[in-house]
């Protein structure tokens, strides 16, 4: 199988190199509109570069969109006009209207298309999905969210990151949903700058909250913030009438507690998504090559994106107008 890699920034690199290790994936083929980095992302995997996207999606079985998030829809839209399945990361787009239609073509036409929430492939995530799902952890009657960034983005990202919520956020309205297997129906945002001056000049937010309620009543909240000194910090924990059960905390997560009695973190902080969720990742990705052979369906559709998008519109809306917004109002 040959691979169209579309992007070859930090995650694309990662994903060019967890493809090219397998053993059925004959060719890389990298475009990247930089094209020293697509040099440099080709050469260490043993890859070759494109002229393009086009051309490189010509000389394809399957393409990978890693490219910036206004590029995913023209992208998507290539690949799919040539029927091959493609792998895109997350969001489809940044505006839902684009998303919407962006979907309804994907399920109008059948397109085989998988989006890239890698917590699903994540072991203590799946497990956490199955407890839920069992019946083993009883009535789930809450749902913690915790998201730090050890480090902010770079200052040029944040005017295209399309805002902390659609950017970051949805990661963990992804995870709710599919763990809970349960859609959001009200939630209240509140955002605030208060490291990061650069985001209030781009209408943005370096710290957010939200309270979510699901349509069977569980209640969520999410805690975020663009920067935390100690680490890569994302946990969920959930609380239930026969269980309470935590994914994240363990020898890397960058917490120091102050209990006398606490044992102390035994190995170095996580300090970005590529480390903290590496395994994951490759996961994710050996399970799209199977869908890209035809063996199994997708396992996270266009339609999860859309859903995922409209909870990070809702929660971007409500932190502007400062009011509860329901998930009918996002349409």
């Amino acid at each position: 199988m040959k691979i169209a890699l579309l992007g070859a920034g930090r995650i694309g690199q990662l994903h060019a190199r967890l493809v090219a290790s397998q053993p059925d994936v004959t060719e890389v083929i990298v475009a990247d509109i930089d094209e020293r980095r697509a040099r440099e992302a080709a050469a260490a995997i043993d890859g070759r570069i494109a002229s393009g996207p086009e051309d490189a999606l010509d000389a394809a079985d399957a393409a990978i969109v890693a490219a910036t998030t206004d590029a995913h829809p023209s992208l998507v839209s290539m690949a799919i006009d040539r029927g091959m399945p493609v792998f895109c990361e997350k969001p489809l787009a940044l505006e839902l209207g684009i998303t919407k239609d962006l979907v309804d073509r994907i399920e109008r036409t059948s397109a085989v298309i998988q989006i890239g929430f890698q917590r699903r492939f994540d072991p203590a995530y799946v497990e956490a999905r199955r407890l839920v799902a069992s019946g083993e952890l009883g009535t789930v009657y809450l749902v913690r969210l915790i998201a730090h960034d050890h480090e902010p983005p770079p200052d040029a990202y944040i005017p295209v990151s399309g805002g902390l919520f659609r950017d970051s956020s949805i990661h963990d309205f992804d995870a709710l949903r599919w763990v809970t297997g349960l859609e959001v129906e009200e939630l209240f945002a509140a955002g605030s700058v208060r490291g990061f001056p650069i985001f209030e000049r781009y209408d943005d937010v370096d710290t957010g909250a939200v309270i979510l309620r699901m349509t069977d009543g569980t209640l969520a909240i999410l805690g975020q913030t663009r920067h935390d000194p100690r680490g890569y910090d994302i946990r969920m924990e959930l609380i239930g009438s026969k269980d309470a059960v935590t994914v994240g905390l363990g020898a890397n997560t960058p917490l120091r507690s102050l209990e006398a009695d606490a044992p102390p973190m035994s190995g170095p902080a996580w300090t970005t998504f590529l480390t903290r969720f590496e395994p994951a990742y490759r996961a994710e990705l050996l399970t799209f090559l199977r869908v890209a052979r035809g063996e199994i369906p997708s396992p996270c559709t266009a339609r999860d994106g859309l859903e995922a998008m409209r909870i990070s519109v809702a929660a971007s809306r409500s932190w502007v107008e400062h009011r509860p917004v329901q998930l009918e109002e996002i349409a």
